[in-house]
C-alpha cells in the first residue's frame, strides 16, 4: 500500500507519529519533498538516515526546496521501482525527478524541486540557495517523455509544488503572497494531459483535500488509494 505525507524538514519527532505504526512491511511512505534529514553530513544524520532505512516500510522522497544537493547527488542511482532513484541506506530513497516507479502494481509520477520562497536573503554558497531547487528544462522534458512511455497514465502523482491554479487557489485561501512559477505551469499542464487517481503535494504546508483528485500534505499521512487520513 502507498501513503503519503508532507514536508519533514530533518524533523525526527516525525517518525514517531502513532499513524506510521500502521504500515507494514510491503507499504511506501512517500514524502511531498523538504525531506531535510541529508543536510549536514554528520554522524548523527548517518545514525538518523540508517534509522529510517531500517523500517520495515520503505521511505521515498521526492526533493524539495530545501535539501543540501550536493550531498544528495553523492548517493549512487540504482534501479528501483523500474526507474533510477537514489538508494540512500536499506529502505530509504530519493525519487529522481521526472521518473515514473511501479510501486507494489502502481505507477507513481516524481516531480521535485520547487522555488526557495527566502531566494531573495540567500547567498549561493549556503544549503539554503544553490539554484539547483527549481527543476532544469531537461528534467522536466525527461518527465514529460517518461509519462509518454507510461500512455500518459499513472495512479498516483507526487510533487513538490502544485500545479499553478490549485497555487493560485490555495495561495488566496490562505491570504498569503502567490508566486507562480514556470514549474507551476508546466505541473498545470500535466494535470490536464495525464491520466490519474490521486495527486499530492507538500511545499504549502497544509493539510488538505482540495478535491476528490487533489491532496496537500503535510504532518497527515494519507492512504493514497483511498485518500483517507490514517
Amino acid at each position: 500500500m502507498v501513503y503519503v505525507t508532507g514536508d519533514m524538514h530533518g524533523i525526527q519527532e516525525r517518525f514517531a507519529a502513532p499513524a506510521l505504526r500502521k504500515l507494514k512491511k510491503s507499504d511506501f511512505l512517500l514524502v511531498c519533498g523538504d525531506f531535510g534529514f541529508i543536510w549536514d553530513g554528520g554522524k548523527d544524520e548517518a545514525s538518523f538516515l540508517k534509522k529510517i532505512g531500517n523500517k520495515k516500510y520503505t521511505v521515498a522522497f521526492v526533493d524539495g526546496s530545501h535539501e543540501n544537493f550536493d550531498l544528495l547527488d553523492k548517493y549512487p542511482l540504482e534501479e528501483w521501482g523500474g526507474a533510477q532513484a537514489r538508494h540512500i541506506n536499506g529502505n530509504l530513497w530519493h525519487l529522481v525527478r521526472g521518473q515514473v516507479y511501479d510501486l507494489g502494481g502502481e505507477r507513481v509520477f516524481a516531480m521535485g524541486g520547487g522555488e526557495n520562497t527566502d531566494f531573495d536573503t540567500q547567498t549561493s554558497s549556503s544549503n539554503e540557495w544553490t539554484g539547483r531547487e527549481m527543476p532544469t528544462d531537461d528534467e522536466l522534458r525527461f518527465g514529460a517523455a517518461n509519462l509518454k512511455a507510461a500512455g500518459n497514465a499513472v495512479e498516483y502523482i507526487v510533487t513538490h509544488e502544485p500545479p499553478m491554479k490549485l497555487k493560485e487557489f490555495l495561495g488566496l485561501r490562505q491570504k498569503g503572497e502567490t508566486r507562480v512559477t514556470g514549474l507551476n505551469t508546466y505541473l498545470e499542464e500535466l494535470s490536464h494531459a495525464v491520466t490519474f487517481t490521486r495527486w499530492f503535494f507538500g511545499s504549502l504546508h497544509l493539510d488538505k483535500h482540495v478535491s476528490g483528485t487533489y491532496a496537500a500534505v503535510f504532518q497527515n499521512v494519507v492512504n493514497a488509494k483511498t485518500g483517507r487520513t490514517l
